[in-house]
């Protein structure tokens, strides 16, 4: 694949810590444990000790702007890495976004994202990996040795531990057995932090057996540092220090983002003097030379300029970011051949392009956001791509999943009389009837620039342009009011249960009806007051924040459905484009079902498509479905259409790839890192996702049974399993062989390899991935029938063979020992699945363990 990687950048010049620590007052050493603002850390300009400045995120290094800031390279969501099987790709990317993340003046890449896939509706799959922590693991390492190639780029893994959900995130206490915690859930933190060493570690909102990650001292100190060697810098969560004392004495060094809530000077002081927590002077030395380590580690001290940031659109990154796209997508479903299409006699001589097909869906919601370089959606690949061949094209949309109203920016004037409403800023500095004025475009404001302002008022008129019963929309963080010409259409009282959802314009709406009429002045008054008082997260105490929204009826009501009857009638093919916007696959929220979205409009229009397109001539039309999702959806209309390619979240080239494969460019190279249930109901989660949310708690009851390791006693459960996708091509898997085990002797330098010869046997250039899974015969506990030990991807040209190699060491054969607290093998027969995929098995193998031994952790 393409993308140019730069030599790495060698050590930086030498510097001496502990003398520079020695010379820190002790304000100076607490004053580096916490942000100097949103992004950077803390300088000491007395020594000069430099910043470094963080940048979201897993799929592109955004820079400081939440919305609209410095454009950046969109890369595939980590699912499509995921999906490639491809440890190489994963790499790549990474070298990539090292590049990316130098151009908007950051040090530290706030990725890769390693969570579980554990349910469906997670908001945030879409930006982890897998359901399976090998896996996981394993692309992140891969990940993370790319984007530290350069030596002055860092990673910092996340969210540690256990962010399976978003629901009620801040507040969410996760119960979980020990052995499922480690087999799963620390699994893929601890092959990246002890393969990968990424800089830092970034602990979860979520509290973990009572306690939040912040301040658990067993997964901070005891398990990532003592016991997985750690030696760089574990951070907050934005907004995530829930303490002055308890988060420094369990080892979370730096608080973010900055000025500091919870580690103020005094503050910490008078931790000390009183040894709240155990807090001592020796933790805040060891948590500042960690800080001052990572700034020189990123050359800092050589160069301590953070440079402006840069828009850098360069066309080898482009090409990556198609060919990974492509190398990620999933064919799920191809009936009688019909992809690739093809233009050539006797082709296609029209095609109707339908649903979301003028969309961009390149990455999820949240952190994930990126201002892309390009946002190429399908409709403008496919007509670019189809522009000299003789074949008509139309366009419907067919149906609208409008999840959030957009913000009320027209027809607004302020007091005035200039475009826009006036803002009143009441601030604790100023009098109280001289507040701070300005006027805001539109009608929503947010204290991140004011989180001592006392109360905000937005006032302003509104003159519709047309008359009828609209739309208006209302989100808030804090206690809001919103009037209408002096009537009251809103109000919330307490806090939201996710200000940084809110932040990211990821928070759902409440909505209401309110009759206009077209020309009349509407007097506007949106009243504010801060998130304070319990109950109130600490991230959110003191932030104002609030919005509103406006569609007018016509627009929200619009009838869609008949338009796409009509063209599937009249084209030879209909692809009908579904998925996920950023408002609905997100951070700040759980999905609240497997269906697509709104109320099953999508699947109303996949199912009439599919209807309308036989009416004229029956078999001979053809209904294709591309989705993209970052996690599994139902499909109640499967057995209506012919094809069904899952793309993911593509990256800034979506359009492009999604063209590509369709049209038989490249092959689609993609295996489902996750399974796809047939509905949420047989879901392993599905009685305990998001969990109790009076008490606020989530039980892992499904244990060690989560993903495919549930559903292989449950076949029938399943619309297409873990590891499955086809190909243009085919490929013979021959000549299984297990050509070294060494696990006879007993000892956890024990390894396994299995060689296997893949050839292409079809017309097409295409890939394979050959998985090997292991099971033990006779467990001496119940464990899961088969679990993925390794992988290998083969690229063919047609007729062109190759030997592939899968090895892996004895740890693959193990358990968490509950008594032991360690990693334990069993004696005993094992047997070696090998396919291409989870349930497709072309070749079972099986060996001996002569006795049992354990793994030191």
């Amino acid at each position: 694949m393409n993308g140019i990687i730069d030599p790495p950048a060698g050590r930086p010049p030498p510097v001496d810590i502990d003398a520079l620590l020695a010379q820190l007052t002790l304000p100076e050493k607490i004053s580096l444990l916490a942000g100097a603002d949103w992004w950077t850390t803390t300088p000491i300009p007395r020594l000069s000790i430099p910043s470094l400045k963080f940048s979201d995120g897993p799929n592109g290094a955004r820079g400081a702007q939440f919305h609209a800031g410095t454009k950046a390279a969109c890369f595939p969501a980590a699912v499509s890495l995921a999906a490639t099987f491809c440890g190489n790709t994963a790499f790549r990317v990474g070298v990539a976004l090292s590049r990316e993340a130098k151009t908007k003046g950051a040090s530290v890449l706030l990725a890769p994202t390693v969570c579980m896939h554990r349910d469906p509706r997670g908001g945030r799959n879409f930006e982890a990996f897998s359901e399976d922590p090998f896996l996981a693991g394993t692309l992140a390492y891969w990940y993370i040795l790319g984007l530290q190639w350069s030596g002055r780029v860092g990673a910092s893994l996340k969210h540690f531990a256990l962010n399976e959900e978003d629901t009620f995130r801040y507040t969410m206490d996760v119960r979980v057995d020990e052995r499922t915690l480690r087999e799963l859930y620390l699994r893929p933190f601890e092959i990246a932090v002890k393969e990968a060493r990424p800089w830092c570690v970034m602990t979860s909102y979520n509290l973990v057996g009572g306690m939040h990650a912040d301040e658990h001292k067993g997964l901070l100190e005891d398990v990532l540092r003592k016991e997985w060697g750690f030696k760089g810098v574990v951070l907050s969560d934005w907004g995530g220090t829930n303490s002055t004392a308890a988060s420094l004495a369990a080892g979370m060094d730096l608080e973010m983002p900055g000025p500091s809530l919870q580690r103020k000077v005094a503050d910490v002081i008078k931790a000390l003097e009183t040894a709240e927590a155990g807090l001592t002077e020796e933790m805040i030395n060891t948590s500042a030379k960690r800080v001052l380590e990572m700034v020189h580690r990123a050359g800092k001290f050589a160069d301590p300029t953070i440079p402006d940031e840069r828009a850098h659109d360069l066309p080898e990154t482009r090409e990556l970011i198609r060919q990974v796209s492509a190398d990620g997508m999933v064919l799920l479903r191809n009936e009688h051949n019909i992809l690739p299409l093809s233009t050539k006699n006797p082709g296609i001589k029209s095609v109707a392009l339908i649903g979301m097909a003028k969309e961009y869906l390149g990455h999820g919601g949240g952190s994930a956001k990126v201002n892309s370089h390009r946002r190429i959606t399908p409709f403008d690949a496919i007509t670019e791509l189809l522009a000299d061949a003789d074949v008509k094209i139309s366009y419907v949309e067919g149906a609208r999943i409008i999840r959030n109203l957009p913000v009320l920016s027209h027809s607004i004037v302020d007091e005035a009389g200039n475009p826009g409403l006036t803002v009143r800023v009441s601030l604790p500095t100023r009098a109280e009837d001289d507040p701070l004025i300005y006027t805001s475009p539109s009608a929503t404001f947010v204290s991140r620039e004011h989180r001592t302002a006392t109360r905000v008022v937005l006032t302003g008129t509104f003159t519709p342009a047309v008359t009828g019963r609209h739309y208006i929309s209302f989100t808030t963080v804090g206690n809001s009011t919103v009037k209408i010409d002096g009537r009251v259409v809103f109000q919330a009282r307490g806090a939201a249960p996710d200000v940084m959802a809110y932040m990211l314009s990821t928070a759902e709406d409440e909505v209401a009806r309110h009759d206009f009429v077209a020309g009349r002045r509407y007097a506007i008054e949106i009243e504010a007051l801060p998130a304070l008082g319990a109950g109130v997260s600490v991230f959110a105490q003191g932030v104002i924040g609030v919005t509103l929204g406006f569609m007018e009826q016509e627009e929200r009501d619009v009838v869609l459905l008949p338009d796409a009857e009509a063209a599937a009638e009249q084209a030879d093919v209909s692809i009908v484009f579904v998925g996920h916007t950023p408002t609905w696959e997100t951070e700040g929220c759980d999905r609240p079902s497997m269906n697509l979205p709104k109320d099953g409009s999508l699947d109303r229009l996949i199912g009439s498509v599919a209807v309308a397109a036989r009416r004229t001539r029956g078999e001979e039309k053809k209904v294709i479905v591309v989705n993209s999702t970052g996690s599994p959806i139902a499909m109640p209309w499967i057995d209506d259409v012919d094809a069904v390619l899952q793309t993911w979240f593509p990256g800034q080239e979506a359009g492009y790839a999604i063209a590509d494969v369709l049209f038989g460019r490249v092959s689609p190279g993609g295996k489902l890192p996750i399974t796809f249930p047939r509905s949420i109901e047989v879901a392993p989660t599905y009685g305990n996702f998001p969990g109790d949310l009076d008490k606020r708690i989530v039980n892992y009851e499904e244990g060690v049974f989560m993903g495919y390791r549930h559903y292989i006693d449950h076949p029938d459960d399943v619309l297409y399993p873990f590891g499955y996708g086809l190909s243009y091509t085919t490929f013979e898997i021959a000549d299984i062989r297990l050509v070294d085990t060494n696990t006879t002797r007993g000892d956890a330098s024990s390894t396994i390899r299995v060689t296997a010869r893949v050839t292409n046997t079809g017309r097409m250039s295409g890939a394979e991935v050959v998985q090997v899974y292991v099971g033990a015969v006779n467990p001496s506990l119940s464990r899961p029938k088969k679990e993925l030990a390794g992988f290998s991807k083969a690229r063919l040209a047609p007729g062109e063979s190759m030997e592939v190699r899968v090895w892996f060491r004895a740890r693959a054969l193990s358990y968490w020992n509950v008594a032991k607290h360690k990693w334990s093998v069993d004696a005993g027969e094992y047997v070696l699945f090998v396919g291409n995929s989870s349930v497709s098995v072309l070749e079972t193998l099986a060996f001996t363990v002569g006795q049992s031994f354990d793994i030191e952790v």
